[in-house]
């Protein structure tokens, strides 16, 4: 008994610990992500387009070596779907052949016993 009421207990303090460090963890990230965003906008107001220029190059480079990654890991997942297709084909005919072997077995013992 003692330990289901420990266990609850337990629970609902981890609970409430990990929602405080969840929350606090949130916003220190999001507080992070405005100031970065601030200083962008106070860059751009400063008429210091340049450095938002090479971002944005980075940003399109990173965009497309991020679309060349995808296709080539589309590419892997199709052809590793083809070698799993044509290998459940061999086994469906593998078992085609073992279930017809089977039934003509049943046939011969049936005809043997008759």
């Amino acid at each position: 008994m003692s330990q289901r009421d420990g266990f609850a207990s337990g629970f609902f303090a981890g609970a409430l610990f990990g929602g405080l460090v969840g929350g606090v963890l949130g916003a220190v990230i999001t507080s992070r992500l405005d100031l970065e965003s601030t200083e962008e906008e106070a860059e751009l107001s400063n008429g210091v387009v340049e450095p938002k220029k090479n971002s944005a190059k980075r940003r399109m480079r990173a965009l497309d070596n991020g679309n060349l990654e995808m296709e080539s890991a589309r590419r892997s997942l199709e052809d590793k779907i083809a070698q799993l297709n044509a290998t459940i084909d061999e086994v469906r005919q593998q078992l085609g052949n073992v279930n017809g072997s089977a039934s003509q077995t049943a046939g011969d013992r049936s005809s043997i016993q008759d």
